[in-house]
């Protein structure tokens, strides 16, 4: 594939299309399944621990598979990887939904995490690399609204088809979607050069182990009680172990499976890790609200949906309004520290809210961070490619996407993590404070006309105080979130504009 101008690019539309369909239908189905996993347990015959596995399985296998993406492209060139990925991310996806046992679904879902891994990744490759670089802010705000779109559509679509169909028809979606994603493909998207190096064993054995043993450790970590598990600290040690061997080889190997030379460019590395850092704050605290709209504040599922739409719409509005403002001419970094500071500060109200808050409060807060949102991804996606050499971005579209997948792994497995803990110790303080000779809380028992003997008030007790320190726990986990983001604004003043720069050449030959 070569670089096109604005004015030669055939059937710019369908290509487009053809790449946001994979990249939708990947990030769709990492989060559309969650809400229908009480619905499997009984058809599958799985405790809540056994299903737990229908998501760690897929996140494990997509974690390993990601960052081989520039290796596989080179492999078997851009298209053919493109078809043999939907291909069988289709098929994957119809066996999960015959599955008739826990184990047949957990072997399909690691078949849809191999053959999902590369489908975002290469949808932004093909952009990159199909549309000039006066473009692609359009093209990176477009790509950008179906990684942002999707998540928080996942819970709703989710809900709504196990509703009215079933949880088989969650994976059965994915076969229409798949057909038509195939032969959009096969028509509009050109192949790239095939370069079929000797294949680094050592490096994938070691890659395998190294981002298996870490998405495990992540994934498993709460519900194994963390370094209290053998499991969890044989999965430590085999991570810092083969992730030190992976690092040495790939400086010494000629033909590394990974090319972890393309972190010498400043934008690249420096990008990656406020991804990693943004995914893992605001991206891992969207899994936290709606679960805090729906056991505190007494959401239905539809109702919480509803409240984190206008969250996406904002968030695609603003990508396509900060595509605009870089097309004419505005320094893609302040954009970046701009969407940062306003994410930064819409999950800091987050951490400042009372039970009181109003269902129109909720919704304007998710607006401001959906500001944040778009602001922040379109420009950042953007310098992160723009001083790389042409022929590193498929490997860099790989390890950038995997920076975002492990951010949001990581947020996610510590946020939920420092929740657990910190409702744990805001019971312990607030419950030292029940007892008879409080006069606070015989105050309170008199307004409420209640005794202390009286085993229905002990309930109550016990009520109030699970509300509240769950409660308080939600805010100081949303308020780290945004004292990470805050730290990460910092970052910004170490990108450094694209505009002039020349290129190094960071390939290995």
């Amino acid at each position: 594939m070569t670089s096109n101008t604005s004015d030669n690019i055939p059937h710019r539309w369908f290509i487009v299309a053809a790449v946001m369909l994979s990249t939708i239908m990947e990030i769709l189905d990492t989060t559309i399944v969650n809400v229908s996993l009480p619905h499997m347990m009984g058809s599958l015959s799985a405790d809540r621990d056994g299903i737990s596995w229908v998501l760690t399985s897929y996140i494990v296998a997509a974690g390993i598979f990601m960052p081989l993406t520039g290796f596989l492209v080179k492999r078997f060139g851009c298209k053919r990887l493109l078809l043999i990925n939907i291909v069988g991310f289709m098929i994957a996806s119809a066996f999960c939904g015959l599955s008739t046992n826990l184990t047949e679904m957990v072997i399909f879902r690691v078949l849809q995490g191999i053959f999902g891994a590369s489908l975002v990744p290469l949808s932004q490759f093909i952009l990159r690399d199909t549309f000039p670089d006066s473009e692609q802010p359009k093209m990176m705000a477009i790509w950008g609204i179906g990684i942002m779109a999707a998540p928080v559509m996942g819970p709703t679509l989710g809900g709504y088809i196990t509703d009215t169909l079933s949880w088989r028809w969650v994976f059965y979606i994915n076969v229409p979607i798949c057909i038509v994603n195939f032969f959009l493909v096969v028509a509009f998207i050109k192949e790239s050069p095939l370069k079929k190096d000797i294949i680094d064993w050592i490096g994938m054995t070691l890659v395998v182990l190294s981002v298996g043993s870490f998405q495990l450790m992540l994934d498993r970590g709460e519900a194994d009680d963390w370094f209290n598990s053998d499991l969890i600290r044989g999965l430590l040690v085999t991570f810092i172990i083969s992730f030190t061997a992976f690092l040495f080889h790939s400086l010494k190997s000629k033909n590394p499976i990974i090319n972890i030379r393309l972190f010498q460019d400043r934008n690249f590395a420096v990008g990656t890790i406020m991804m990693t850092l943004f995914a893992a704050t605001v991206l891992g605290s969207l899994v936290l609200i709606p679960q805090m709209l729906e056991t505190l504040f007494g959401y239905s599922s539809n109702e919480a949906g509803l409240t984190m739409g206008p969250r996406g719409i904002a968030s695609a509005i603003m990508m396509g309004v900060s595509s605009r403002l870089m097309t004419a001419g505005i320094e893609a970094r302040w954009l970046v520290g701009v969407g940062l500071a306003v994410a930064a500060y819409s999950t800091w109200i987050l951490g400042s809210i009372t039970l009181e808050a109003s269902m129109h409060f909720m919704v304007m807060i998710g607006i401001i961070q959906g500001i944040g949102i778009g602001w922040f991804f379109v420009p950042l996606t953007t310098m992160v490619y723009s001083t790389l050499p042409r022929n590193s971005i498929a490997e860099a579209a790989g390890l950038f996407s995997f920076g975002r997948n492990i951010g949001n792994a990581m947020g996610i497995s510590l946020l939920t993590t420092f929740l657990d803990r910190d409702a744990q110790f805001n019971w312990n303080v607030l419950g030292s404070h029940i007892y008879p000779g409080n006069p606070r809380l015989q105050q309170w028992l008199d307004v409420q006309h209640m005794s202390i003997n009286n085993p229905r008030t002990i309930a109550v007790l016990g009520n109030h105080l699970s509300i509240q320190s769950n409660f308080i726990a939600y805010t100081h986990a949303f308020s780290a979130a945004a004292l990470v983001l805050a730290g990460t604004f910092f970052l910004v003043f170490l990108l450094k504009a694209p505009l002039g720069h020349h290129k190094p050449d960071l390939s290995l030959h």
